[in-house]
């Protein structure tokens, strides 16, 4: 993935947190994204999670896949370990390196198309399996790296920026999540972070599965009529003079709202998104519930956001597998591979 290295140079005053690391230590590389991304929200909302939550940046694995959004790990934490796995195929590597290593923290950065499409049977099974990672979803509802072909988070009806029309039916990620078993299911937007903060802490301290869904606008091709992500795109808004390769400069987008509102947020190209915000007396340890009360307002063109649903009883992978407590990296070889002669009694239980 493309990197470039920040300035060293870091301002004396900054706070520093229990480790005494600053926020900067909990950066990466300068950002390749276009301008005015959500991508890049979230990834400055993953900075600030690490750092309010004491966590040593050596003691962080990311992962991703492949996509704009699976640019991002390089952006934030860059003493942490990081695996840029293939398209789609990034839940099985962090189920592995997991499986080796339970105490690292593991957070899986990924996209729509790339959860959703090529990894959705992978993505899945990590669920099925409740792993014990966080993993975020920047969903923009189309392939921004490869000039804006339609998700699968697109909606029936969605009219693409070079006038497709999408005629297959979308796949809600929280609401797969909720029908697969996820311990935990939130939705976000990219540019409130006042909320967002909160949910990838919880996420990240959470023991098993933490998805989080959060709505990233594409500044370059968020063009779309009537999305999953009630993306209300109307055409007099583009400029076809401007050749599709040039990005101009934008303002990242930035909202602000209480418990229960539903706000109106205006995007880069004049065109707007609904959300929704869980209210007080909203369950979120109701399965059923949660299911239900995303159905309603998704009907709506609402895109409700907040911790959706929580279930902390549920066993993650290494509950249920019964591994023990030491990471198996740092057991012995001959313990953890023990002789044949040790495979032939436990083969002879079974005749």
């Amino acid at each position: 993935m493309t990197y470039m290295r920040r300035p060293s140079v870091v301002h004396p005053g900054l706070p520093h947190n229990d480790l005494g690391l600053s926020a900067r230590d909990y950066e990466g590389g300068i950002s390749t994204l276009c301008a005015g991304c959500g991508h890049d929200s979230v990834t400055s909302a993953l900075v600030q999670t690490l750092f309010e939550l004491n966590i040593p940046p050596h003691r962080v694995a990311k992962l991703s896949g492949i996509g704009c959004s699976s640019k991002t790990p390089a952006y934030f934490a860059s003493a942490s370990h990081g695996f840029n796995s293939v398209h789609g195929r990034m839940p099985s590597v962090a189920t592995g390196a997991n499986s080796v290593n339970r105490d690292l923290h593991y957070i899986g950065v990924s996209g729509d198309g790339d959860s959703l499409s090529i990894g959705f049977g992978q993505l899945c099974h990590a669920i099925r399996r409740n792993v014990n990672m966080l993993y975020v979803i920047d969903n923009n509802g189309v392939y921004g790296l490869t000039k804006g072909q339609f998700s699968a988070s697109a909606d029936v009806g969605t009219t693409a920026k070079k006038g497709e029309v999408n005629i297959q039916p979308p796949i809600d990620a929280c609401l797969t999540a909720l029908t697969m078993g996820c311990t935990f299911v939130a939705r976000s937007f990219s540019g409130d972070k006042q909320q967002l903060v909160p949910l990838l802490k919880a996420g990240l301290t959470h023991k098993g599965f933490a998805l989080i869904d959060i709505v990233s606008p594409c500044v370059t091709f968020n063009d779309h009529l009537g999305s999953t992500k009630s993306y209300d795109f109307t055409r007099q808004h583009y400029h076809p003079t401007i050749h599709t390769d040039f990005i101009p400069p934008a303002e990242e987008i930035t909202v602000s709202s209480e418990d229960g509102d539903t706000i109106s947020v205006e995007l880069h190209d004049g065109s707007r998104v609904v959300l929704k915000k869980t209210d007080e007396q909203y369950d979120p340890t109701d399965r059923n519930s949660a299911y239900a009360y995303l159905q309603k307002h998704t009907a709506a063109q609402e895109v409700v956001t907040g911790l959706l649903f929580i279930d902390e009883a549920k066993p993650d992978m290494h509950e249920t597998h019964m591994v023990v407590e030491q990471p198996l990296i740092d057991i012995d070889f001959d313990t953890l591979c023990p002789r044949r002669s040790a495979l032939e009694k436990i083969q002879n239980r079974f005749r």
